[in-house]
């Protein structure tokens, strides 16, 4: 039964999944549209400026969701120990807890300084596009956050509950 219900908690997860990506393929092409219209209006610099900031606002994100996920982690790993840890392996796992640690604040700090020039981008664009485009610019940035973070949630669902289910297996004779 449990198998089961995990198989079809995975099964829903794979879906959603898809609707996610089939969201960020229409995201993607929004974005593409949103380019060629700024790259229309705009100077050469400021182009190269917005293109810069949405380049770096899919890296940053991935960045600050990969190091909160690895962070947790070590985080739930260390929760776990208990006398019969070895002290090498307590020792890692604060080593990498404060490492991963320095890292998230680093990369908030590229997330404060990419809403700096995001707010500079909006600037620019305020220029050149009608209010209902500068809405569109501000929705599709906003979207295409969202879509990363609930790529970046499912995948670690799915991950998690296919581990459940790989263990589970094994432990069936």
């Amino acid at each position: 039964e449990l198998i089961s219900s995990l198989r079809s908690k995975l099964q829903t997860l794979w879906e959603e999944r898809e609707l996610i990506l089939s969201e960020a393929r229409e995201c993607a092409e929004r974005g593409e549209e949103l380019e060629a219209m700024v790259q229309d209006v705009c100077k050469p610099n400021e182009f190269e400026r917005y293109m810069m900031f949405i380049g770096d606002l899919e890296k940053v994100v991935s960045l600050l969701l990969c190091l909160s996920s690895r962070l947790a982690r070590v985080q739930n790993a260390m929760r776990r120990i208990d006398g019969n840890t070895d002290a090498e392996e307590k020792q890692s796992l604060n080593e990498r807890h404060k490492l991963l640690s320095r890292q998230r604040e680093d990369a908030k700090d590229l997330k404060e300084n990419l809403d700096r020039r995001e707010r500079v981008v909006s600037g620019i664009l305020a220029k050149y596009l009608t209010d209902q485009q500068l809405q569109d610019y501000r929705r599709f940035v906003q979207v295409k956050t969202s879509l990363l973070i609930e790529q970046k949630d499912l995948e670690e669902q799915i991950k998690f509950f296919e581990e459940q289910l790989e263990t589970l297996e094994k432990s069936i004779p």
